[in-house]
């Protein structure tokens, strides 16, 4: 059995402010799965925490490239430092995020040790890059498109590794059946699996026949990238973006059990909850128990 190794990553360096003046409280998540006691409940080690710099636009304006990148840039290989140091130790790291930025952490820190895939479990792909919008900016919802080469240099190819992860090692989970970039991943041959294809071939067996395709001898392992906001907005509203038709918590967590309970995953990142969002708790308490129930089913 690996060690489980809690490390906090609470960057919130690729988000837009949700109102002017204000920065995400996406960074707030680390702190709000320890209130519920998930290292504790999963008997886990303590990673410590990447402290990341400070979230400050300046006055990047639209049309700019990605916003704060020079700091998404530095964080990233201190993220992967530890993130390294516990996969080739043999540890299980379960990274608290964060937005959706802190995955380029784990996908360099795999890169670096060879040739890993990545199962993202996510309500939208996070590909916007150059090629298909005006519109790029937030890291946040680029990270896809920025570990498999795509975007601008100083973010896609740290260290000369790029890309972090290939095209054909990605395998997509939970988005909306209506996202605009299901067109685009088909013809990269990145296999998706929107919800009601989820429900329609059967959750459980259709987890564990893609994750086949990812134990293939060909790669080294995967990462599992968890984005809260693949769970319905009835369950989940603390989310930057609340898009209905989303998964519920019995599809998610028999999902990302068979995921994580494979030999050949390495680690899995958490990220998009917003406690700023959630006054009460009610949606961190759920979200902590998935997690939770995933890792520690026989």
């Amino acid at each position: 059995m690996r060690n489980i190794v809690v490390i906090d990553a609470p960057s919130n360096l690729g988000l837009r402010p949700p109102a002017p003046g204000t920065v995400p409280g996406c960074y707030k998540l680390a702190g709000a799965m320890r209130e519920q006691g998930i290292v504790r409940r999963l008997g886990a080690f303590e990673g410590g925490v990447v402290v990341p710099p400070r979230y400050d636009r300046g006055d990047w304006k639209e049309g700019d490239g990605v916003f704060n990148a020079a700091a998404i840039a530095a964080y990233t290989p201190k993220l992967a430092d530890r993130i390294e140091h516990h996969v080739r130790a043999g540890d299980f790291p379960l990274v608290l995020g964060g937005d959706c930025s802190i995955q380029l952490g784990a996908s360099l820190a795999l890169r670096r040790i060879g040739r890993y895939g990545i199962a993202a479990i996510d309500g939208s792909a996070d590909f916007r890059h150059t090629g298909n919008s005006d519109a790029v900016g937030a890291a946040g919802g680029e990270e896809l498109a920025i570990a498999t080469g795509r975007g601008q240099r100083d973010l896609s190819d740290i260290e000369g590794l790029r890309p972090y992860v290939r095209d054909e090692d990605v395998r997509l989970f939970g988005i909306r059946d209506y996202d605009e970039d299901r067109e685009e991943l088909a013809r990269l041959k990145i296999p998706t699996v929107s919800v009601g294809e989820f429900r329609e071939w059967g959750g459980a067996d259709l987890a564990g026949a893609v994750l086949k395709t990812l134990e293939t001898p060909v790669t080294d392992g995967f990462w599992v990238h968890l984005d809260a906001d693949v769970l319905d907005p009835e369950v989940m509203p603390a989310v930057d973006a609340p898009d209905a038709g989303g998964l519920l918590p019995d599809e998610l967590e028999a999902l990302l059990g068979v995921l994580v309970r494979s030999e050949r995953c390495v680690g899995l990142n958490l990220t998009i909850y917003d406690p700023d969002l959630d006054p009460d708790g009610t949606a961190g308490a759920l979200l902590a128990d998935i997690v939770v129930a995933a890792l520690t089913q026989d």
